[in-house]
């Protein structure tokens, strides 16, 4: 028998038998459970999981949401319902530097994130090269404190054109204004260097070489008006030493956030990523 794969990811006030009578709606559909995750945060007193179930081919949305939306209801859920086997449409903007890009479309190619890339955005030409041996549109849009406005303008009619599920900062060198990352909180990544936090400005790692630093890494979050202050999806760290010089910082700096960043990626695509307030929850 043909079977059809969901996710359902939510969150609410913890009380009893919410666990119980969920698994139960879902059980009632001839449902089988493939995964299951919980977290209580003691703080908030909110409990968030994320199930992944499948069904019989015949037993379509409608059917589930009338299964599932009184259960929803009764412990005043915030829940999201998704076909697992649905590709998310991703936007990824990228500057001059096309190590993360470069890993992104990899994965992509490769299954490895099960998504489609609709556009790349960049405010410079160095990388259209890459989108068009990609079959990818490559969206040319310099930035300037006079055009800022209207690019981001074309950039939030280019999400909602596309149907974007997901807009990528790979390595893109813009801050975004308060407006966009209001509108699209909680569908912007943004990758950057972590463990540098006095390292601002242009060429961070050569300035943590200059002060002899011994760990360096990446953070990939959530985008928000506060810059790199987003809610943290995934964090990666590497040892240097004093033999390393400036260029192999650099380096190691390129690998660990291209890295970092399709994993987080890949959580988010695949629902794991749960928002908590200035934090995640990471299934």
């Amino acid at each position: 028998m043909t079977k059809k794969n969901w996710i359902l990811t939510f969150y609410c006030q913890d009380r009893p038998r919410i666990v119980s009578t969920v698994t139960t709606a879902i059980s009632d559909v001839d449902s089988n459970i493939l995964e299951s995750a919980q977290f209580w945060d003691r703080t908030t007193n909110r409990l968030f999981m994320r199930i992944a179930f499948e069904t019989p081919d015949s037993i379509s949305r409608k059917t589930l949401e009338s299964v599932l939306n009184p259960v929803l209801s009764r412990f005043e859920m915030n829940a999201v319902l998704v076909d697992a086997a649905s590709r998310p449409r991703l936007i990824i903007m990228v500057s001059k530097s096309d190590h993360c890009l470069e890993q992104l479309l990899y994965q992509v190619k490769v299954d490895w994130l099960k998504a489609e890339v609709v556009a790349i955005v960049s405010n410079h030409r160095d990388c259209e090269a890459i989108a068009e041996k990609a079959g990818i549109p490559y969206y040319h849009w310099p930035v300037s404190n006079e055009t800022k406005p209207e690019q981001e303008r074309q950039l939030y009619e280019l999400y909602l054109k596309e149907g974007a599920d997901l807009v990528i900062l790979a390595r893109y060198m813009q801050i975004l204004s308060n407006d966009l990352s209001s509108k699209l909180y909680g569908h912007v990544i943004n990758i950057h260097h972590s463990f540098l936090p006095s390292f601002k400005g242009a060429r961070p790692y050569h300035q943590a070489h200059d002060r002899g630093v011994k760990i360096i890494g990446a953070t990939a979050h959530y985008a928000t008006p506060d810059l790199d202050e987003g809610p943290i999806i995934e964090q990666e760290t590497e040892r240097v030493t004093h033999a390393s010089s400036s260029d192999d910082l650099v380096a190691v700096g390129r690998d660990i956030e291209s890295r970092v960043l399709a994993r987080a990626v890949r959580l988010h695509l695949e629902r794991r990523v749960l928002l908590n307030g200035r934090r995640t929850v990471v299934f």
